[in-house]
């Protein structure tokens, strides 16, 4: 990570690999971070109104391209993104041509917003009465409209045989299980059932803290046999980071950043198959696929040990556990079907 020093001189820089942290020269205050965030989209700021993804068809060298766009609010009018080229990540995204930008609102208002590259080979842009007007090298926008999506696996029904481990109704599956007025299951619950290999699916939902950075933005995980986190975190438009949603935590980043914007539902199927051990030694890792908003950013990846604060590996089977980490992240629609 650059120093701030070198971030304040080249505040238009986004380091490769970098975290939403790598851009701001300041964290703020934690009254502010706390102030700033939000539940529902009618509570937050003007700021939520710009973040989002962006989708356009352009013409590029003589053949029809669609150009995407994905913006993060930083707080304050600030924002930070990528567009990309094909498509957005998991949805025709070449994998290749991805050109990062940093914007600024010209007024507390938030009426326009102007985006500058940090690449002066890749596009600069202005948002304004919710589009996108945008020009890169040989290219001009003049409209990119705004789309939600939803992921593939949305509201999964339990199949037959599932164990059905929170679906509104109570948290009894759940130690330390509580559920809000809007019938979600808040981070911070552990099973009471132990479990082995299985396949899982859960849906989850982050807060929107434009102010937060890095790890202090929505920070949650799906913790397996309370060993190995698969990690919950806003890293929304950020290229794959070992720390960001869809990582085995600080260990590999997923193949593609499929992370949403906040206060959109997303989903996670994980296909986990426990290591095996011999004599107590452990003669064989344990093997994880997983789909992050229906897309695989792990496919067959072998864990090598445990993660961050899991549990020591063992042959025993270990419970769900819903990281708690300070942050308002609530899930829904969880089940499991063991092997």
């Amino acid at each position: 990570m650059l120093k701030r020093a070198i971030l304040a001189a080249v505040a238009m820089c986004f380091p490769f690999g970098g975290t939403l942290s790598s851009v701001i020269a300041a964290d703020a205050p934690k009254d502010v971070i706390q102030k700033n965030t939000f539940l529902e989209p009618s509570q937050a700021t003007k700021d939520f109104a710009v973040q989002g993804e962006y989708i356009a068809t352009a013409t590029i060298g003589g053949k029809a391209t669609k150009v995407a766009a994905q913006i993060a609010s930083t707080g304050g009018g600030e924002f930070v993104g990528a567009f990309y080229l094909g498509g957005l990540p998991g949805a025709g995204w070449d994998g290749v041509s991805r050109f990062e930008i940093t914007g600024k609102a010209d007024s507390a208002e938030m009426k326009r917003v102007v985006f500058a590259p940090t690449d002066p080979k890749g596009f600069s842009a202005v948002w304004a009465d919710g589009k996108l007007s945008a020009k890169g090298t040989d290219v001009a926008i003049e409209s990119m409209e705004k789309t939600e999506r939803k992921s593939t696996t949305l509201g999964a029904k339990a199949p037959s045989g599932a164990i059905v481990l929170f679906d509104g109704t109570d948290a009894e599956a759940w130690e330390g299980g509580h559920i809000d007025d809007r019938k979600l299951l808040a981070a911070g619950a552990k099973t009471r059932k132990k479990f082995q290999s299985f396949t899982l699916h859960g849906e989850f939902l982050l807060p929107f803290k434009p102010y937060g950075r890095d790890q202090d933005r929505g920070n949650s995980g799906f913790y397996l046999q309370e060993r190995y986190e698969v990690q919950v975190l806003d890293t929304f438009s950020q290229k794959p980071v070992f720390n960001g949603t869809g990582a085995l935590y600080r260990q590999s980043p997923p193949d593609l950043n499929m992370c949403l914007p906040p206060l959109q539902w997303q989903t996670y199927d994980i296909d986990f198959t426990a290591p095996v051990f011999e004599g107590g030694k452990k003669v064989k890792n344990a093997v994880i696929t997983v789909k992050l908003n229906g897309v695989t950013v792990h496919d067959k990846r072998e864990i090598t040990a445990k993660t961050g604060a899991g549990k020591p590996e063992g042959a025993e089977p270990g419970p769900i556990l819903l990281q708690g980490h300070g942050n308002p992240v609530f899930y829904r629609n969880i089940w499991i079907v063991e092997k």
